[in-house]
């Protein structure tokens, strides 16, 4: 059974910060790439930052960038997603995703963690 658990969720004050993980087990193969999304209520689900697994290469949303960190475990077949300087419009549901190893279109999907930043 394929898993991605997010965990790291919160509610903080705007210019705070927060570390989500997100721990894949259960893969077949390992993901080319794996990345972070988030969606809040009315808008549609956007990217945050993906990772290019076996190079390291990240790419951010430029609305995130300079603020956010994604990181990789491969030890602990985990990825994290260090944000800092938190603003309102950052709050959603944060979900992590991953390929099937094959391309890298998302084939699994974490549960999601709720971020919530006040003013």
């Amino acid at each position: 059974q394929v898993q991605l658990v997010e965990s790291g969720g919160g509610s903080v004050p705007a210019g705070g910060s927060l570390r989500l993980s997100c721990k894949a087990s259960g893969l077949a193969r390992s993901p080319n790439v794996m990345g972070w999304f988030r969606q809040s209520p009315g808008k549609e689900r956007e990217g945050v930052g993906s990772m290019v697994l076996r190079s390291g290469n990240v790419y951010y949303n430029n609305a995130v960038k300079g603020r956010f960190t994604i990181s990789q475990d491969k030890y602990n077949n985990t990825i994290w997603l260090e944000m800092n300087s938190l603003k309102p419009e950052d709050s959603g549901m944060y979900y992590c995703g991953a390929d099937d190893g094959e391309g890298t279109d998302i084939a699994y999907w974490g549960q999601g963690t709720q971020v919530t930043v006040s003013s």
